[in-house]
C-alpha cells in the first residue's frame, strides 16, 4: 500500500468514526483538513503549504483537462 492509498483509507475511517456518533460528515470533513493543515505547518515550509493548497484549490474541478498535473 502506498502513502496515498493509507491516507484515503484513514481519511473514510475518520469519517465513518464520526458519521457513528453523529457528526456531519461536511463538518467532519472540514475539521480533518483543519486538523491536517495545522499538523502540517509543524513539518512544513508555509509558503510551501500555502503553494500546495492553492493547486489543490485550483484543481478541485475532476472534468477539467489541464497541461500539467503533478505525478
Amino acid at each position: 500500500m502506498g502513502v496515498y492509498e493509507w491516507a484515503r483509507q484513514e481519511t473514510r475511517q475518520s469519517l465513518e468514526l464520526a458519521q457513528e456518533v453523529g457528526f456531519d460528515p461536511g463538518l467532519s470533513l472540514r475539521a480533518l483538513l483543519s486538523a491536517v493543515v495545522q499538523q502540517s505547518k509543524a513539518v512544513r515550509n508555509v509558503e510551501d503549504l500555502a503553494d500546495e493548497l492553492r493547486f489543490l484549490a485550483e484543481n478541485l474541478d475532476d472534468s477539467q483537462d489541464y497541461g500539467f498535473m503533478r505525478p
